[in-house]
């Protein structure tokens, strides 16, 4: 089940005020100390910065900026081919750049006419709470370092490119984006943990890794799947199980390997009524009486 501390890096701040990411053992960049120093002073920027002031905008180097054009070519096909139509119409709404990461206030820019969704900057893991509560807002806390670039098509959290290529193109639906922004209502209306989790995980089967019948296909609508060069192509083979609210809040899952069971909606209309419907009058009450046994 969800566990917060799975999504990101801890951050940390010294008495000094050196700001320091803590990778994990087996993170790519690990013993690149070029790496570990450049993740902490874009955390840095993060941590400064203060609802109502600019956002921070990270002068991003040209590696890191071919890392953004190498992954963009490189999903671009595979969205062609994988994606639910929702998806690939609401991405050629948003109309990313390719050639450049954009910077947090220009994925604003370009969100707010389509569904007044917003960008934040966030140093890393943000409290559960914190984060889904912001959804609620129509705002997404974002991260905005760049995997490590021995292995630029693949990250074990979730960088830019993940907050970005999944989740903002996501969020251009107006449809998908009502989906998101009822979850994060549904995070402040529900009060215990359990009812937390369970919310965040029927979120993490859906929103982060849905995927969707399409003209007798399934079709990948979830940012965890589209914004990951392998898992793309692996989610048509994985055990795919109808919509079940009860599975999806409260089935194991391992975020640091690809997913063995996803859930297939029939069809957006389906998505919004169950897992929609779900978010807009989930309580503590209606997790209580789906988990009867469970302490």
């Amino acid at each position: 089940m969800f566990t917060e501390g799975q999504l990101y890096s801890p951050v940390t701040q010294g008495e000094d005020g050196t700001v320091e990411v803590h990778l994990a053992d087996n993170h790519p960049g690990v013993a690149d100390a070029a790496y570990r120093a450049r993740r902490g002073q874009i955390a840095a920027a993060a941590l400064a910065w203060r609802p109502g002031t600019p956002l921070p905008r990270i002068d991003y180097t040209e590696a890191e900026h071919d890392i953004w054009r190498l992954a963009s070519r490189e999903l671009a096909p595979k969205h062609e081919r994988r994606a639910h139509g929702e998806y690939l119409a609401a991405k050629a709404a948003l109309g990313l750049p390719e050639d450049h990461i954009p910077t947090l206030d220009e994925v604003s820019e370009r969100l707010a006419p389509l569904t007044g969704w917003a960008y934040v900057a966030a140093p890393g893991l943000v409290p559960l709470r914190e984060f889904y509560g912001a959804l609620g807002e129509r705002v997404f806390h974002s991260t905005q370092y760049l995997r490590h670039p021995s292995q630029p098509l693949y990250t074990p959290e979730p960088d830019i490119i993940h907050e970005v290529i999944g989740h903002a193109n996501q969020l251009a639906s107006p449809r998908f984006a009502a989906i998101t922004r009822a979850a994060g209502e549904a995070s402040r209306r529900v009060e215990t943990d359990r009812a937390m989790k369970f919310v965040a995980d029927v979120f993490w089967f859906s929103m982060e890794f849905g995927v969707m019948s399409e003209k007798g296909e399934p079709k990948a609508y979830g940012a965890g799947i589209l914004s990951s060069y392998g898992e793309i192509d692996e989610y048509v083979e994985v055990e795919h199980r109808p919509l079940d609210l009860l599975q999806m809040g409260t089935l194991d899952y391992d975020i640091t390997a690809y997913q063995p069971v996803l859930f297939c909606a029939d069809g957006l209309d389906q998505l919004e009524d169950v897992v929609g419907g779900f978010f807009d009058t989930v309580t503590d009450d209606t997790v209580a009486a789906m988990l009867p046994s469970r302490v």
